[in-house]
């Protein structure tokens, strides 16, 4: 089911019946003090804990991949195996993910084991992980993977670029199999030391040793070009516009599903058809950090 542009910032959740209305004020990013505000009342649904939402956002880049209208519970009684598997549960009951296989994959890679100690692993936001990257929300990790799914078969190649804590790079591993090949790419080298220590606590430790799954030390605007063409491209950052490499990079039928865009932002959907032709559509309105340079990053640029 398609949202409407003010009902789906950074998120695809279908509105049950009951609902309820927010409203809030936008204020442009800036460096001044005075401001032009203005007023939006949206429909959103009504959750068993009250929604508040600030008109102050201090760093519009924390909501990475978070949607401003929805949350999820904070916290699930039991182990974290069944806290992870009511989040997958949750993400369900809203028509994020509709896919079996997608479910499987997010049940069976435990989030927790990819969020920094101190944070709920299992609430719908996005978390800070260091050097002004963030792990996104559920949700999206939940929509990317159910837009990506049928390039995920066993056997293809998948390309995350960005890949952070190696969260969404494990998801992709499991997906495609010991018979595929899943690579994730991230500039920052302490992100990805620490991501393959957290993918080698999880339930695709085993591809990881096989060398199925990798992760590099690399510039994701440039792609991974050893084990192109890719069926499927992730992006988990914002870039003010797609890639040429990695468009070089995604094979004939294949797809990449990237945010785009700089103040606003929107995920963008991008197909590339047998004939080599683009078929571009929006899926969303999204929130991400830029992608950008190691040391613009690091600047908070």
């Amino acid at each position: 089911m398609r949202l409407s542009p003010a009902l789906a910032y950074g998120c695809r959740y279908r509105t049950p019946p009951l609902k309820h209305l927010l409203t809030f004020t936008l204020l442009p990013h800036s460096h001044h003090h005075h401001h032009h505000r203005r007023r939006l009342t949206v429909s959103a649904p009504l959750l068993p804990t009250a929604l508040s939402l600030s008109s102050q956002l201090p760093n519009p880049n924390f909501f990475t991949g978070n949607s401003l209208f929805f949350r999820m519970e904070r916290f699930w009684s039991g182990s974290s195996i069944n806290k992870n598997k009511a989040m997958v549960e949750h993400l369900k009951t809203y028509g994020v993910i509709a896919s079996k296989k997608v479910a499987e994959v997010l049940e069976s890679i435990d989030r927790a084991l990819f969020v920094p100690d101190g944070n709920a692993p299992y609430y719908d936001s996005p978390v800070p992980i260091g050097y002004n990257a963030t792990i996104s929300a559920p949700h999206m990790h939940g929509t990317c993977l159910q837009l990506l799914e049928e390039n995920l078969q066993p056997g293809m190649h998948a390309l995350d670029v960005g890949s952070g804590t190696g969260y969404l790079t494990a998801c992709f591993a499991l997906m495609v199999g010991p018979q595929g090949r899943a690579v994730g790419v991230e500039h920052i080298p302490e992100l990805v030391s620490s991501s393959i220590q957290n993918i080698q606590k999880s339930a695709a430790a085993p591809l990881l040793k096989e060398g199925s799954l990798s992760v590099h030390v690399a510039d994701g605007r440039l792609g991974w070009p050893e084990h192109a063409p890719y069926d499927a491209i992730h992006v988990g950052a914002a870039a003010p516009e797609i890639p040429q490499a990695l468009i070089d990079q995604l094979k004939p039928g294949g797809r990449l599903v990237i945010p785009v865009g700089t103040v606003f932002q929107d995920l963008k959907v991008i197909d590339k058809n047998m004939d080599g032709s683009l078929s571009v559509r929006t899926e969303t309105s999204v929130r991400y950090v830029p992608l950008t340079s190691r040391d613009a990053q690091l600047r908070g640029a």
